[in-house]
């Protein structure tokens, strides 16, 4: 019993490791397929080939058989039309004496060898020489059950619908039919070929009429046809490995240098900047060897000079942003003092010390920024992982929002787990960016409540912002995290905003080995989903929340099912009313 139940317990595991191991073998073998140009060729030459090689293997068959076979054919008809004849000779013969003809029917033998039917039998037992060639029975047309025959041949080897085809036509007018003919004391059926005509018997003095049937086994002529079949189908199959053959080494011919050229290729794309193809000859493939070199040289050049173009690029931000730390320090000494003085300046002085400190504000964060991406952009900026709950982040991301949206009378709708939804990240970074997601949903709801909704999986954990404003439109999807991109840059920014929020928060994420996307539509608004693996450095393969709002999917599907059933007025008006 213990025994039975462990192999009852193995089994089920036995089952998934074969059916574990098919799907990898399956898997490995598209992958091989998908990937290999060499294979397909070969492939594709192969079944063409077999289809060829089977279609003339099939006609070449039906030749050769029509060929024996018709040969064979017309020698049995000269050979029966002989037999008549000398049947009807020994007829011809006799004197009418039916004391002569007294013969022993039924029983496959030969008649009395005194009667004419007799002589003419044996005569046709010796025409058909030793080694039996054919058979031949002679039945009366009245007296079914009486036949004679050359050979042990069974009567039931000739074809019931041959026999009535004879009995309808006239003398002398054979009919063929090919048929299984059957021998006493054998149990295999042999195939052969049945000539059966009827006796012109007239003028002979015999009052019945008589049938001969000639039995021609075939036996060689089968023989020889597997034979053929066999060597047709041998040579066929040697044709079409030959063919494949020469089709792999055809196409390794080309495939080579090309397969060689994705390789350098790839080692280009990977930064090996001085991968370089081999050139021989002057044949297409050494011509696009030679075109690939030029390009992969051209483009060394233009990333050369684009790599440094960058790096100034950088050098110069981050030195206008250190160097214009000190005099922006200054600056703000003096404004701090004329804003906190403002109630001594007339009012014109007084709002010029207003307007001049919030440009200040507004304009340190943008050095700020502006230093901040410099860092990323010279691959500075680093991480401080520390395991945290991702909802005190976000609700410490609004408490820092909350006076901003009662500027604008907007409020947030928080959708929070009552569990902890604990990942290892750099929680400035991310309260940072949570902050820019809030604040960018602030300026561009209208007023209208905001949705942040928190959810978490095994894997990740995701924050959405769902805003219920103008929305964006096809394409601006990922425009929006360009650096100073904006919508609509007739509009003026309404909360002071450098413009360098989302792409900071982009690459913040991406610094996570996160994704930060945004979905929006026209009149529908927009929704900002930031997603993060709980464990740094693993991969993201998924997110826990939708980045399309459930509740514009539900009205997509409603609409796509209701569209056909209605009018288009009632559908318009649907569309109205929603």
């Amino acid at each position: 019993m213990p025994t039975q139940k462990r192999r009852r317990r193995t089994l089920p595991q036995i089952v998934r490791g074969g059916r574990r191991r098919a799907r990898r073998a399956v898997g490995g073998v598209r992958r091989v397929w998908r990937r290999s140009l060499q294979l397909h060729v070969v492939t594709s030459t192969m079944v063409i080939s077999i289809v060829v090689v089977a279609v003339l293997g099939v006609f070449l068959m039906q030749s050769i058989s029509a060929t024996i076979l018709g040969a064979r054919d017309r020698a049995a008809r000269s050979e029966a039309q002989a037999d008549r004849k000398a049947v009807l000779g020994y007829l011809n013969q006799q004197d009418g004496d039916t004391s002569k003809q007294s013969t022993d029917p039924g029983q496959g033998l030969q008649p009395g060898a005194d009667s004419p039917l007799g002589q003419a039998v044996a005569a046709l037992a010796v025409r058909a020489g030793p080694a039996a060639r054919y058979s031949v029975i002679v039945r009366n047309e009245n007296r079914p059950g009486e036949f004679y025959g050359t050979t042990n041949i069974d009567p039931v080897s000739i074809p019931p619908k041959l026999r009535e085809e004879v009995l309808r036509k006239s003398a002398d007018e054979d009919s063929t039919q090919y048929w299984n003919l059957r021998y006493k004391g054998r149990t295999e059926p042999v195939r052969g070929l049945v000539i059966g005509t009827r006796l012109d018997t007239y003028g002979t003095g015999l009052d019945d009429g008589y049938e001969i049937y000639h039995l021609i086994p075939l036996e060689e002529e089968e023989k020889n046809l597997t034979s053929v079949r066999q060597m047709l189908i041998l040579v066929g199959a040697a044709l079409v490995l030959l063919l494949a053959a020469i089709a792999s080494l055809v196409t390794r011919q080309v495939v080579t240098p090309v397969r060689l050229a994705r390789q350098a290729a790839e080692r280009l794309a990977g930064g090996h900047l001085d991968e370089r193809l081999k050139v021989r000859g002057e044949d297409d493939l050494a011509r696009l060897a030679a075109s690939f070199n030029e390009m992969a040289t051209t483009l060394a050049l233009k990333i050369h000079q684009l790599e440094e173009l960058s790096h100034v690029q950088r050098q110069f931000v981050s030195d206008v942003s250190h160097e214009l730390r000190t005099p922006l320090t200054t600056v703000r000494m003096a404004a701090d003092l004329l804003y906190d003085a403002r109630e001594d300046f007339d009012p014109m002085a007084a709002r010029s010390a207003e307007l001049m400190q919030n440009q200040l504000n507004r304009f340190e964060s943008m050095l700020a920024d502006l230093l901040e991406i410099s860092r990323y952009d010279a691959g500075a900026a680093e991480l401080d992982i520390e395991p945290v709950d991702i909802r005190d982040v976000v609700l410490r991301a609004v408490a820092d929002s909350e006076a901003l949206a009662e500027r604008h009378s907007t409020r947030f709708d928080l959708r929070l787990p009552g569990d902890p939804c604990m990942a290892e990240m750099d929680s400035r970074r991310v309260e940072r960016i949570l902050r820019n997601l809030l604040f960018n949903a602030i300026e561009h709801g209208e007023g209208r409540d905001i949705v942040v909704s928190v959810g978490a999986d095994r894997d990740a954990v995701a924050v959405a912002v769902r805003d219920h404003g103008v929305g964006l439109k096809p394409g601006e999807e990922n425009m929006v995290f360009d650096r100073f991109w904006r919508a609509d840059p007739s509009r003026a920014r309404t909360i002071g905003g450098t413009g360098l929020g989302l792409a900071i928060s982009r690459e913040d994420a991406m610094l996570h080995g996160g994704w930060l996307q945004a979905w929006g539509a026209p009149g529908e608004g927009s929704q900002f989903r930031l997603s993060l693996p709980r464990a740094a450095g693993a991969p993201l393969r998924g997110s826990p929340l939708p980045l399309v709002p459930p509740e514009v999917e539900m009205r997509r599907t409603w609409r796509g099912q209701m569209t056909p059933v209605l009018s288009p007025a009632a559908a318009d008006g649907g569309r109205d009313a929603d």
